[in-house]
């Protein structure tokens, strides 16, 4: 393979890379795209709340009251601004991932191997690719070995197809066997996927079902505010016979209903919170997943490299001509020594699996002759079967061949045709073995004359060699992650390939419970669908399994009503990853296939990031119905506050315009888009158990304390309007009374919420410098109304008396403290768990 290697030619020279490039652009799928300020102004600009605000800017120019009409267009102005910075942080966050997210290629050039984006490739590159990845450009193949793909995204057909020289590869195809190098021919849009692509420009992606729920909540809002729109304007141009009063009237109405702020949040929650996961090294490929983050119920991962260290171990072996084991540095013996060749032979030449990397290097050490220059593939029988081994044919310039397999002992066992009691004893060793936490591989060798292969590797006449066993230790970390994972009522499941011995062993080590039953993938393929939803929910090792065995797991999980998150890195893990709610690769020994299949990724293939995305997910969930329910409690005084006075006939009907209720606006939106999202977790948010994946982002119970919320800030304004009304006060007096009572009920509304368990001033506590700034601002802007003279005569607002404002304060504070008894009895009733 080294001779193979060294006839390639040297690809492309930097100068030729920048001609390419500038003739062919970038290996990217372009599409028509406006741009994202453009986008923001445009969307901002047919938002309901805008063209309100144009309404109503227009109605007062057309009144003649031109302050009021400036302001309005003021207001348009700021409003379109904080839309606008809203979508670019949002857009920012998803540009920073979407480049992260940049899958990577292997070229050639200048006579290197390197590796770079696959955006930089150019036509003339020279191109290697490999099991487990998808081809990034469409090519033509100048040498294959035992290639063959998967080009189901192109053709539908889900078969593997086979290649060699001269064959053309093309762009999304996965590779399921072997490698090639190949040289690239067309990129981006010029690939058989661009042109594609093309046609599929105007397919929308559906939206997450939280988007959903929203969305029809907003709809709903809306309808209901038409509709009582239409009403206050009826009724105000019924007592005053003014078209344009009554319409500016009916919008005041319009904008206190409309909760515009919610999918802004929404919005704005996933996006920031993708970017959060990113900066902690999870890449989370659509925002729509941080929302399924804190749902997840149940955690399936596999073994090597997730659990373990992946640094595999050659610790022992066994010699079966001499039925002799031997232990880590005593390879020196003939015996040994045979088994480390056949086991070297069996394995790729230019290994990346941490196994074969280990036979490599013993092999090196102990080969009184290194023979591979001298020999080169000419065969390869991929990984296969159930269980699976694998095969390499390798011949030199004499025609000597090796033939050397390597894969399950029982696999291996089972085309050897040992004798019973021989093998028994090959079982007693691997069980041995197996039973320290080793993984153990059985070895053979074969002999074959002709250049017709059999199609299956078994037909060979294999004669057994010995095992081989690694040691992978459990990563240090791993007993904490499971432990957090228990705390947090997440139930998790190992998923391996492993033997059954091997991974008990190990789960053991790794301080894992619920360990001492295990079941195999092929008594998962013989369950009747009733039963294996019953075994999984009691059995939490899964041992050899295969693709269709894994698949089925994650399919009864879900069928049970689990939130299903699976680790994965490999090919046979891709249809698995794909079917989780939450399909995670690892980022480093991941194949792009499985990067591909997966929703996330962990950088650093360190399952404790996942305790981290989880707790992330959980908190930006938390903190979204923390925003919404403000919204919703804080909306209820406003409209009953405009509307109740005109509908009952009270002596000031109108003691709202536009102007107060585009001010509460203002003030609402940083306050629930910016605090909310900025809050810390609360410390009991990992020690609760999973939310259902049936649960609307607002129960009854959550929406009817918002509205209890609202409805009693309503009791506090209306009651100081009437206390204002029968002191005598004027409309402009009570106005003030009535704003102080709401802006005070606000700014304690914004505290109590940032928790539904912990009281006020546990919460004062919580790191969250925004809060304190949004909230300064409110008063401050609250005061300047009042107490500057051009600002308090445009509002309509009088300077109240000390004792008059410190009542309106004080009613807004009891109006909302009653919260702090609510949450001292629900502490008293359901502590959290310790």
């Amino acid at each position: 393979m080294k001779q193979q290697r060294m006839q390639i030619p040297p690809g492309l020279t930097d100068e030729q890379v920048i001609e390419s490039r500038l003739r062919h652009g970038t290996n990217e799928l372009q599409s028509k795209e406006e741009s994202g300020l453009f986008s923001a102004i445009r969307q901002t600009a047919t938002e309901p709340m805008f063209l309100l605000l144009v309404a109503a800017g227009a109605v007062y120019f057309m009144l003649g009251e031109i302050s009021e009409g400036i302001f309005m267009a003021a207001a348009i102005v700021l409003v379109s601004a904080i839309s606008v910075y809203q979508d670019s942080r949002s857009r920012n966050a998803l540009q920073a991932l979407k480049k992260l997210n940049q899958p990577s290629a292997r070229v050639i050039r200048n006579g290197r191997e390197l590796q770079i984006p696959t955006a930089d490739i150019v036509p003339g590159d020279l191109m290697v690719v490999e099991e487990g990845e998808q081809v990034p450009a469409d090519a033509r193949i100048l040498r294959a070995v035992d290639l063959s793909l998967n080009e189901s995204i192109l053709t539908g057909e889900a078969f593997a197809v086979r290649k060699n020289g001269g064959d053309v590869l093309y762009q999304g195809t996965a590779v399921t066997s072997g490698m090639a190098w190949c040289e690239v021919t067309a990129t981006g849009n010029g690939t058989e996927l661009g042109k594609i692509g093309k046609s599929m420009e105007q397919i929308k992606v559906e939206k997450s079902p939280l988007q959903k729920q929203i969305g029809r909540f907003v709809t709903k809002m809306a309808v209901a505010g038409a509709g009582v729109f239409l009403l206050v304007w009826g009724i105000n141009f019924y007592h005053s016979g003014n078209v344009l009063d009554s319409l500016l009237k009916g919008l005041t109405l319009a904008m206190s209903i409309l909760p515009e702020e919610i999918p802004v949040a929404f919005t704005t929650f996933m996006a920031i919170g993708a970017w959060r996961l990113m900066q902690m090294g999870i890449i989370v490929k659509q925002t729509q997943t941080v929302e399924t983050l804190g749902s997840a119920s149940v955690i399936c991962t596999d073994k090597t490299g997730t659990i373990t260290e992946n640094r595999m171990e050659l610790a022992a072996l066994y010699a079966h001509a001499g039925r002799q084991v031997y232990d880590a540095g005593n390879w020196h013996q003939a015996s040994a020594q045979e088994v480390i060749t056949v086991a070297m032979w069996a394995s790729e030449t230019q290994p990346f699996d941490p196994m074969e990397t280990a036979l490599h290097k013993a092999y090196g050490q102990t080969a009184p002759t290194d023979l591979r220059p001298a020999f080169h593939m000419v065969h390869e029988y991929p990984l296969g079967g159930k269980p699976p081994m694998m095969t390499h044919v390798f011949a030199n310039a004499a025609g000597e061949r090796i033939i050397a397999a390597k894969g399950a002992p029982e696999a291996i066992l089972a085309c050897c045709g040992l004798r019973e009691e021989e093998a028994a004893g090959v079982r007693a060793q691997t069980e041995a073995l197996a039973g320290k936490g080793y993984r153990v591989l059985g070895v053979a060798r074969s002999t074959f004359e002709g250049a017709a292969y059999p199609a299956e590797q078994q037909s060979l006449p294999f004669v057994f060699i010995g095992l081989v066993a690694f040691y992978d230790p459990p990563k240090h970390n791993i007993g904490s992650v499971f432990a957090s994972f228990d705390e947090a009522g997440i139930r998790t499941k190992i998923i391996t390939g492993d033997n059954t011995a091997t991974t008990v062993s190990i789960a053991r080590q790794a301080g894992f419970k619920g360990g001492e039953r295990a079941i195999t993938g092929d008594e998962i393929a013989n369950m009747q669908a009733g039963e294996l939803e019953e075994a999984v929910k009691e059995v939490n090792i899964f041992t050899r399994m295969f693709p269709a065995a894994k698949l089925r797991i994650i399919n009864a999980l879900k069928a049970d009503r689990q939130v299903v998150a699976m680790t994965g890195d490999g090919v046979n893990d891709g249809p698995a990853l794909k079917a989780a709610h939450i399909g995670i690769a690892m980022g480093h020994k991941g194949t792009e296939i499985a990067k591909k299949a997966a929703s996330l990724v962990l950088t650093d293939d360190d399952l404790s990031k996942m305790v981290d995305a989880i707790a992330m997910g959980r908190k930006i969930y938390a903190n979204l119905k923390k925003a919404i329910q403000y919204i919703v409690s804080i909306h209820i005084p406003i409209i009953l506050t405009v509307t109740l006075p005109l509908l009952l006939g009270w002596i000031y009907p109108n003691i709202f315009t536009p102007v107060h209720v585009i001010f509460l606006e203002l003030i609402m939106g940083p306050t629930c888009s910016i605090v909310y999202e900025n809050e810390p977790m609360e410390q009991n948010t990992m020690q609760q158990p999973p939310r259902p994946a049936t649960v609307t982002f607002l129960n009854w119970r959550e929406l009817s304390t918002s509205i209890l919320q609202g409805l009693m800030i309503t009791a506090g304004t209306l009651c100081m309007y009437q206390y204002a009304v029968h002191s005598g006060l004027d409309e402009d007096l009570t106005r003030t009374l009535v704003f102080v009572t709401l802006m005070s009920a606000n700014v304690l509304l914004t505290l109590v919420n940032r928790s539904f368990f912990y009281s006020v001033l546990h919460t004062f506590r919580y790191h969250n410098r925004l809060l304190r700034f949004v909230l300064l601002v409110s008063v401050l802007l609250t005061a300047a109304t009042i107490y500057i003279p051009p600002f308090a005569a445009f509002f309509q607002f009088r300077q109240p008396a000390v004792q008059q404002l410190l009542l309106a304060t004080g009613a807004g504070v009891l109006s909302v403290i009653w919260m702090e008894a609510w949450k001292w009895v629900r502490r008293a009733s359901d502590r959290p768990r310790k």
